[in-house]
């Protein structure tokens, strides 16, 4: 496995703007330009897109080295093979796609955790949309991301091999998205905080592998560092 950081070359900032393509799947064709493979191979990388000082910067984990194909680019890459003790804590930042799987008349679907979560308080009050309730009960946007993305985490955590540090935990950026003229649609939400590896080959397992759904458009990408 590799671990790589790809940032515009110092100096061609203007040029690596002309050659990136822009929108979830448009940047996702983009990437794969850094991984030739013959049409039809599966998709063996992760991606995480971190916008730092204005400039777009993206991590990647994948099973090959990618190569430098888009000269106004800098691709920084090295082994990653993550091995952490038990109890080993760490920060972490995870952009991910919470959903729940409903089955209905035999068949399922994933749906939004906070959609489902709107429809199902609204379904308790005989309500049919979200602006007809009134009321100091009706919680903020802000609350209901926060109460039930981070309710999808920490239950998925131990299956992942860790578990997050009390208090730590910071659930924002809930944003819906579009693709393919509209025929995808997907939500992501940005989480940070503290972990401790519990079970070292899941947590293993999940660094490489990535949390979720929505793998294709920079989501599941687990980045860790110390604390």
């Amino acid at each position: 496995m590799y671990f790589t950081v790809i940032t515009p070359s110092p100096g061609r900032e203007r040029e690596a703007a002309q050659q990136r393509a822009t929108g979830p799947y448009s940047e996702h064709q983009w990437l794969w330009s850094f991984f030739p493979a013959e049409k039809g191979s599966p998709r063996d990388f992760l991606f995480r897109r971190m916008d730092i000082d204005g400039m777009p910067r993206f991590y990647l984990v994948s099973k090959r080295s990618p190569q430098t194909t888009h000269g106004a680019w800098r691709v920084q890459s090295r082994e990653y093979a993550p091995r952490l003790a038990a109890g080993t804590l760490l920060r972490f930042d995870l952009r991910a796609n919470p959903v729940v799987t409903i089955g209905t008349d035999g068949k399922s679907a994933r749906h939004d955790v906070v959609m489902h979560e709107k429809k199902r308080l609204l379904a308790e009050r005989g309500l049919a949309r979200w602006q007809e309730w009134k009321g100091h009960e009706k919680p903020e946007l802000y609350e209901l991301v926060n109460d039930v993305c981070g309710q999808w985490l920490v239950s998925r955590s131990p299956r992942l091999g860790f578990e997050i540090v009390g208090g730590s935990l910071l659930v924002e950026g809930y944003a819906q998205h579009n693709v393919k003229k509209g025929s995808l649609r997907f939500s992501t939400v940005d989480f940070s905080g503290v972990l401790r590896v519990m079970e070292t080959a899941a947590f293993s397992d999940s660094l490489v592998g990535g949390v979720g759904h929505a793998k294709a458009f920079g989501c599941g990408l687990l980045l860790v560092r110390a604390t």
